[in-house]
């Protein structure tokens, strides 16, 4: 089973996004691979957060392209707008999705077979956080493990 975090109460999950990239990436231990992480959701948002992964911070870099960029296979940070996208197979990326959609993957099995961790961004919306509570439900249905991190506390 997959660890499922869903990070809850999020304002701005762009914003969080950049964030949360910037922290999984660095925690890699000296000497180790890069973690890889594989960045879902609306094509509109991830053209706003492909913009913001290079302007957040002045001292990060977070290499990162399009899922159906040529370099995909070689970046650690992926941007894909769907679950479905005929190139999500081809890369070899799996060890983090960050979902910052409204809709529940298709094949759940087969993606949590792929990766240990995903993380669901839900934010204060109230379409998203209902959205959100539903694969919530889904997820435990399914028998994963689910940790919820409350953002409003923050």
């Amino acid at each position: 089973m997959a660890r499922i975090d869903f990070h809850s109460n999020v304002a701005n999950k762009l914003e969080y996004a950049c964030r949360l990239t910037r922290k999984i990436w660095s925690a890699t231990p000296e000497g180790h691979p890069v973690r890889n992480i594989l960045i879902v959701g609306d094509a509109a948002d991830l053209k706003k957060l492909d913009e913001l992964l290079w302007s957040f911070s002045d001292v990060d870099f977070l290499p990162h392209c399009s899922i159906h960029d040529e370099a995909a296979p070689d970046t650690p940070i992926v941007l894909s707008d769907s679950f479905a996208s005929p190139s999500f197979d081809s890369i070899p990326h799996a060890d983090v999705i960050i979902h910052l959609g409204m809709h529940m993957p298709g094949d759940v099995s087969a993606l949590v077979a792929r990766f240990p961790r995903i993380v669901e961004v839900v934010t204060i919306n109230e379409a998203e956080r209902l959205a959100g509570r539903e694969r919530f439900k889904a997820y435990r249905e399914l028998g994963h493990e689910l940790h919820n991190f409350d953002q409003s506390k923050s």
